[in-house]
Order: C-alpha cells, then structure tokens, then sequence
C-alpha cells in the first residue's frame, strides 16, 4: 500500500487537462435557494467555493447563516478575519463546496464530525434528484451526539421544552434553576420546529440561540438555525430514515473525475491519532485509486489529515516531483513519511481552476 505512493510519485512528469466545464443548459437552470444541490449523475462533489465582499454592517456569523455555513466552518475559512467586524469590502470566503457523505443517498444524514446535516428528499419520476444541506450543532464531549441509524418518529410545531432531570441538575449547579417546562415562546430552545428521533431523549430541533449552530454545544441533540429547520420541517416525513455517523474524513470524485479530499478535525473521544489518521486515510486513497492510473499528490493528502481545512481539496498531483531520492524500505510508517520529506516539500501542486 505504502510503495503503491511511491511508485505514482515516481511517474514521470504529466500534464492534466483541466475538467470541463458545465454543460450550457445546465448553467441556464433557474438558480436554487442556498444548500440546495442537484444529484451529479456521477460523482460525489455538489456546489462551489464562494468569495464575497463584507459591507458595513456584517459580522462573519450573519455572512455564514446567509450561505448555510455554521461557526466552525465560517471561523476555518477565514482565519484571518475577525468574527465580529469583518470590515466592509473585506473578502470572505463561503466553504460552499461538499463532498456526500459515504453510504445510501436517501433520507436525512448527520455527519457529526462535519456538523452538517444533509437531506435527500424523494422525487417523483422525471424530476432531478436533489440534496439540500444545512450546518448543525451537535453533542459537546461530555453530551455526545449518538450515532447509527434511526427515523423521525412525530414532529411538533412551537413544541414546549421539558428539560430531563440530568439538564436541570446541570443548570442547578450553575445557579440557573430551569422550571419543569418550557413554553413555546423566544426563550425555549426548541425553537419553532422540532423532529423526535427514535433514539429516546433526541431531537433535530431549532434553535433560540443562532449564534451556536456549527458548534458542539448541544446535550445530544441536533440543533439548527430556525430559517433552515422552518424549510426542512415541513418536507420531512415521519418515519424519514436518519443516518448520525462520524465521518472526519471524506473522499469523492467530481463529474470529471478528480478525486478530492475533505478533512475535519477528529473528536477528542474518537481515540484517534495522527498515526491512525494519516494510516486510514492512505489506506482509503489506495483503494480508492486501485486499478486507475490516476498521480496522488500525497503532499496534499497528509497536510489535509495534519491540518484540516474543511474544505475540499484535489489530490491530482499535476506535476511529478524531480530527482526522487533513493531510499531503503523504512520499518515503519512513521520512518517512511520522515524519509520522504524531502520528496513531499519538491511536490508542485497547482489545480485547474475548475478545482481551486
């Protein structure tokens, strides 16, 4: 698996083409609201990275819940830009561009670790099939989101909140004592809408405090912006199949067959490593190029599991490095990548345009 990187980097030199651009009657299509997605007939990427300029008044929260992007996503994009006075004229970019999560298309998908909630609803025959996509804040570490699969069992609107006994012991010690319900009303943070889970206790829900979707701040449950949960509820059939997995590391190939990379920081109680995260994900490009003679650029790869941007990312390698140095068969993974630095660092890596 490993010496299969080496033997692409060691390819000579190879210029790609750029991917083609969307077909002209897909480009006249009326334009859909924001996280809403056509299916690509193949392939696995749906929208584009977006830069747009700040006016006066916003900050980046309100520029993220315009687009659909929650706190972290928001935050990672723009590092470098202050949260609450952007200033006006300053370029923002909007991380619109999604890898699928891994498995069925159907129903409602949580991916924790991405805090995004992705929903395919059912079509009838001759319509396009489409996947809409909304940010979510899910279970801090102490309050974990569960995962597997399950269904929506009844929907509410304006639902009273009855905080569990576990929360109104929690909200006690700090001094808050939380009455035993909630109406509806701006102080229930159940928000306008709320969609029962057949995992007792949670819910997909609204919100009273919009600044905290995109972030683990919930008890488990999954939180969305009120705008977002008040287009979905109504859609949402009871008995819909919901999928809650934890994927921080995606893999997908556009229509024009560029595999990407879309990375996220691992959950603190995943137990994962950066030797079991750089190990994975070598071991999914593997098979995910076996039989192809499609170049890597493992350079990109391993700076995405070290360093999640969030964003997808392509791992064409568009140039092959120059003068390879020599080396024995390292003993371990670790002593591989340490050899190979020097090769990592001659990597030359610029995407088409399409792909940037």
């Amino acid at each position: 698996m490993l010496w299969l990187a080496v033997g692409l980097l060691a390819m000579p030199p190879l210029l790609m083409a750029q991917e083609p651009t969307l077909p002209e009657a897909v480009e006249a299509q009326a334009p859909l609201p924001t996280g809403h997605y056509r299916l690509p007939e193949k392939g696995d990427v749906v929208g584009e990275i977006q830069v747009i300029k700040a006016s006066h008044e916003d900050t980046l929260f309100s520029i993220g819940h315009r687009h659909g992007i929650g706190y972290e996503e928001i935050r990672r994009a723009n590092p470098d830009v202050s949260l609450w006075i952007p200033g006006e004229g300053t370029e923002v970019v909007i991380p619109s561009r999604f890898i699928l999560p891994p498995g069925p298309r159907e129903g409602i998908v949580v991916n924790v670790a991405e805090m995004r909630l992705y929903y395919y609803p059912k079509v009838v025959k001759g319509e396009a099939r489409m996947v809409e996509t909304y940010p979510v804040s899910v279970g801090r570490m102490d309050w974990k989101t569960p995962l597997g699969e399950t269904r929506v069992t009844a929907k509410a609107k304006d639902p009273a909140w009855y905080p569990p006994a576990s929360i109104i012991k929690e909200h006690a010690e700090q001094g808050d004592m939380l009455p035993s319900v909630v109406p509806p009303g701006p102080d229930n943070p159940l928000g306008p809408f709320a969609m029962r889970l057949g995992i007792p206790g949670y819910l997909i829900h609204g919100t009273n405090k919009p600044l905290g979707v995109g972030m683990r701040v919930t008890h488990g449950c999954i939180r969305m912006l009120n705008e977002d949960i008040a287009r979905l509820f109504p859609r949402v059939p009871v008995d819909t199949q919901v999928r809650l997995i934890n994927e921080p590391f995606k893999l997908g190939w556009t229509e024009g067959g560029t595999l990407f990379v879309q990375s996220y920081p691992s959950m603190e109680e995943s137990g994962d490593t950066p030797v079991s995260r750089i190990t994975k994900a070598l071991d999914a490009v593997t098979k995910e190029v076996r039989g192809k003679e499609y170049p890597v650029d493992y350079a990109k790869l391993r700076g995405e599991v070290e360093r999640p941007s969030g964003s997808p990312e392509s791992l064409l390698l568009v140039r092959a490095p120059i003068d390879i140095p020599a080396v024995e068969k390292p003993a371990s993974l670790y002593d591989w990548l340490e050899l190979h630095e020097a090769l990592y660092s001659q990597l030359e890596t610029s995407v088409a345009k399409d792909d940037a």
